[in-house]
């Protein structure tokens, strides 16, 4: 397995292109409320990509995918499809998930946001969901390996009595999509690959309401719970430094240190 160590210069078009995809997020918010269809928020994000952010929208035919988001509303683990039919209501978790391209380097990321006033369930699947991501984070240092960061979402999702989805995972990422390593969310201390300065990947947990299990919708994009309770998903581009890591999506709400 080959993974791509990025250059000082590789690295700062990734903060370039990491700070736009965290401030279409950010932007995002304002229009996450009960009436707007998903489709229309694929629109917003879709304008602000080329008009204002001068970048392009990566998901938009990447293997056939038809839209430039990924909108996963309630039950939808991930790469929901935009629809402007999907009308978001009171109580409603969605996912958006953003990737962007500039100056041929991707960055990523998702945050999953409640619509209105959510179940007390929505609330705390929501907060726990982030919180596995931000552990998964704080794994990420030279000299550790993926299995530690893999058995730290995991403990804490399991701890809370919440199930890791298995069948998708973060991944390297830079000129290419998605590229060597994947980082799946569940695992043993010292397992895996090592971690070496200027190895950049997304940490992206998806945390089941009920049980891990998933299903794959005949559209061929779309991921389901299987027994239909809520799930959520956090995402950041993380970069691997001398001396911990670096949050390359990081956003004005997040509540961890960009650096550790």
């Amino acid at each position: 397995m080959s993974i791509e160590i990025k250059t000082p210069a590789d690295i700062e078009k990734m903060r370039v292109v990491g700070a736009l995809a965290a401030e279409q997020l950010e932007m995002t918010e304002a229009h996450i409320k009960p009436g707007i269809s998903t489709g229309e928020l694929n629109r917003i994000c879709h304008e602000y990509t080329i008009n204002e952010q001068q970048a392009i929208p990566a998901s938009l035919n990447y293997r056939g995918f038809p839209k430039s988001i990924c909108t996963s509303v309630n039950h939808v683990v991930c790469h929901g499809i935009p629809n402007d039919e999907k009308f978001l209501k009171q109580g409603d978790i969605i996912n958006v998930d953003v990737t962007l391209i500039k100056d041929e380097f991707h960055g990523d990321t998702s945050k999953t946001f409640i619509v209105g006033k959510p179940s007390i369930l929505a609330k705390r699947l929501v907060s726990i969901c982030k919180e596995t991501l931000y552990l998964g984070i704080q794994q990420v240092k030279p000299g550790n390996h993926l299995g530690d960061i893999g058995h730290a979402t995991q403990t804490h999702a399991e701890k809370n009595r919440f199930s890791v989805v298995r069948e998708y995972c973060g991944h390297g990422i830079g000129r290419v999509f998605h590229d060597e390593p994947q980082v799946v969310h569940y695992g043993k201390p010292g397992t895996g690959i090592e971690l070496l300065p200027g190895m950049v990947f997304t940490i992206e947990p998806m945390i089941n309401a009920g049980k891990a299990t998933v299903k794959l919708l005949s559209d061929d994009w779309t991921v389901v719970t299987k027994d239909h309770k809520l799930t959520a998903q956090w995402e950041h581009t993380i970069l691997v430094t001398d001396t911990g890591y670096e949050i390359l999506t990081y956003r004005n709400d997040d509540t961890i240190p960009r650096c550790g």
